[in-house]
């Protein structure tokens, strides 16, 4: 019994994808029975399948009257643009930064400085300074994306082995043909290691951006969904909810609320 016990465990080790599928089984399966249990005390919490139910209806039907394909897309363009800049712009000071003694030492204090802080703290200051439209948000996650890329790429700068730079100069290297052919290319792990984390990371702030003054997108979903306190919806995976006899403004609600909302 003991052998097959190890033999069991040895051939899960070597299947990750197969343990990773039996746990997330498990856990529906486990948030089912909890769902079915406490249905009756607690209507908001509800199971995966009326979770994937609302979110078929959400996909069909929109929210509010708008496609949630409207709503995916703004929270995309927004997430590019921010993305791509902060991206371009931070490889461009991340490879100053590593190259040159001066320049990091003159934007070491600034980095420093905003760092700690996280990027979601400073949507205050971006609303008072461009306001409520695109650009503040957009604003938002280039800061985000920026402070990751410019950093990453710097120490992918730094980790370049100096003999490496010493044989391309000996061989009569141009500065320019050493910065794309030496420094870039071996560099170039912790750019897009600082890539992806600030894809993901703008991917995040976007949805807090949108939770300020936003018409569409998805963090406005959440927002919306959170006031009216469609709980089901927000646990869906998109944070939405079919449009139904319960979708009234605010007005209409203050009004006379539906009894059956």
């Amino acid at each position: 019994m003991r052998a097959r016990l190890k033999q069991i465990i040895a051939a899960l080790e070597i299947r990750p994808a197969l343990v990773g599928t039996l746990s997330t089984l498990l856990l529906l399966i486990i948030w089912s029975i909890w769902a079915s249990k406490t249905e009756t005390m607690h209507s908001s919490f509800v199971g995966p399948l009326e979770l994937l139910r609302r979110l078929y209806l959400l996909a069909t039907q929109g929210y509010g009257g708008t496609s949630l394909w409207v709503h995916i897309a703004a929270s995309l363009f927004r997430t590019g643009a921010g993305f791509i800049a902060g991206a371009i712009v931070g490889i461009c000071v991340g490879m100053a930064m590593g190259y040159s003694s001066i320049i990091s030492s003159a934007l070491a204090p600034l980095f420093s400085f905003i760092r700690p802080i996280p990027p979601i703290a400073y949507i205050p200051l971006v609303i008072l300074w461009f306001g409520i439209g695109e650009f503040s948000k957009i604003v938002l996650i280039f800061l985000a994306s920026f402070l990751y890329v410019a950093l990453n790429t710097a120490a992918g700068v730094r980790a370049v082995p100096q003999d490496l730079i010493r044989v391309a100069r000996t061989l009569g290297t141009s500065n320019f043909r050493l910065f794309y052919a030496v420094i870039l290319p071996e560099a170039l792990p912790y750019v897009m290691l600082g890539l992806k984390v600030a894809l993901a990371l703008s991917w995040a702030v976007v949805v807090a951006a949108e939770l300020v003054a936003a018409q569409a997108g998805l963090g406005y979903l959440i927002m919306d969904a959170g006031t009216f306190f469609r709980i089901p919806d927000l646990g869906s995976e998109l944070s939405a909810h079919r449009p139904d006899p319960c979708r009234h403004n605010e007005q209409e609600l203050r009004r006379q609320p539906p009894a059956s909302c």
